[in-house]
């Protein structure tokens, strides 16, 4: 194939629709770079280099393009949240689900919807939405959220009338206002992916996502979760208020129409596809699991913790941190990267003792020496 042969291939394959190009096999796509340009990327490399040179195949240049093009949708809808919607984001190609510390009136569920929207379905799933919102109360049944059998007299048979949980995107707006048996059905559908009536279990989509919120100022008549459930959440997110240039911008737009841009959305098969790819592509290298596990074991020592993290919050991290670095237009993981999520992934797992303070001043004071190593070890390779 000549020059010209080459620039007309690439030129073809850009303009393909996102759900007409196909991701490449592992052992076509796969680029793994020298263990030094992993571990030790050059100077240049943590900016923004050019768009020519940030892909090392066409295949991560897709998974990226799927993450923009959900970012762009709901950035669209929400102002100012952008380190939000980056979290957010590394959760659903993680495979994750997200715990919004917020207040009320913050914009989580026009960012949840924003979300459930820019995701296609076929026409054809009748079953499933795109987005459903679960608002949480004292007296709401395990049967409410899952679904419950109907018996139909025509057929006299029981028949399985499917919940609100069976969705792309489901917000659950204050998770800690409901009874303990609730949330353990919510949580068994964050955990396995299915929900159990009548001792039968039913399988949600593969791409089944939750965006929980719970009011840290209110506590009266609530049921906290414990830590044991909390570390079901891959992040915890404490929403602050938008900036003043932000919330003058909602003001501005309030009242405009709307509009719908129906060409941003990305299918559901295009998300899953780039999440598979990511976790197969996206070398992890060994200096970066000891970096997890010491600062892991740093928290457990803590004289300020009285339950460190678990083992699943540093299986849960390997994921989050691949794509992290796909998000930022890189096959491989930095050092910055697991200090930008060690916050989000570990403060929410750990009892702290009696006056022991910040969590999130542990995780860092924890992380500080495993991240030196890391650093210098990747310096003499």
């Amino acid at each position: 194939m000549n020059e010209s042969d080459e620039n007309q291939s690439r030129r073809t394959d850009t303009m393909m629709p996102l759900e007409q190009q196909r991701f490449g096999s592992p052992e076509s796509a796969r680029s793994t770079p020298p263990e030094s340009a992993r571990s030790t990327p050059p100077e240049s490399a943590r900016s923004t280099p050019p768009e020519s040179a940030r892909f090392t195949s066409p295949d991560m240049a897709r998974a990226h393009s799927v993450m923009m093009q959900i970012r762009d949708r709901i950035r669209q809808d929400v102002m100012g949240r952008d380190d939000v919607i980056e979290l957010v984001l590394v959760a659903l190609f993680a495979g994750g689900h997200v715990l919004l510390e917020d207040y009320p009136g913050s914009g989580k569920t026009t960012l949840a919807k924003a979300l459930g929207e820019s995701i296609k379905i076929d026409a054809s799933r009748t079953d499933l939405s795109d987005f459903r919102r679960l608002q949480f109360t004292p007296d709401l049944l395990p049967s409410d959220i899952t679904g419950v059998m109907i018996f139909d007299p025509k057929s006299n048979q029981f028949h399985f009338r499917r919940g609100p949980l069976f969705a792309h995107v489901v917000l659950v707006d204050e998770i800690n206002r409901t009874s303990p048996k609730v949330q353990a059905a919510l949580l068994e559908s964050m955990a396995e992916s299915q929900v159990t009536v009548d001792n039968v279990s039913h399988q949600l989509d593969e791409l089944f996502f939750v965006i929980a919120t719970q009011n840290p100022l209110d506590s009266v008549g609530t049921y906290p979760l414990p830590v044991a459930q909390l570390d079901r959440f891959l992040f915890k997110i404490p929403m602050v208020h938008v900036s003043r240039s932000a919330e003058l911008e909602v003001l501005e737009q309030w009242g405009q129409p709307r509009q719908i841009q129906t060409t941003d959305q990305v299918h559901r098969n295009d998300v899953i596809t780039a999440r598979q790819w990511i976790r197969s592509h996206i070398t992890v290298t060994s200096s970066i699991h000891e970096c997890l596990v010491d600062t892991a074991r740093r928290i457990r020592e803590d004289a300020r913790v009285a339950q460190g993290v678990s083992t699943r919050s540093l299986v849960q991290a390997i994921p989050a941190l691949q794509t992290l670095a796909v998000l930022r237009g890189r096959d491989y993981i930095l050092p910055d990267d697991i200090q930008h999520l060690s916050g989000p992934l570990f403060s929410h797992r750990m009892t702290m003792v009696p006056g022991g303070g910040d969590p999130d001043i542990v995780v860092r004071d924890a992380l500080q020496a495993p991240l030196d190593i890391l650093v210098r070890s990747s310096l003499r390779r």
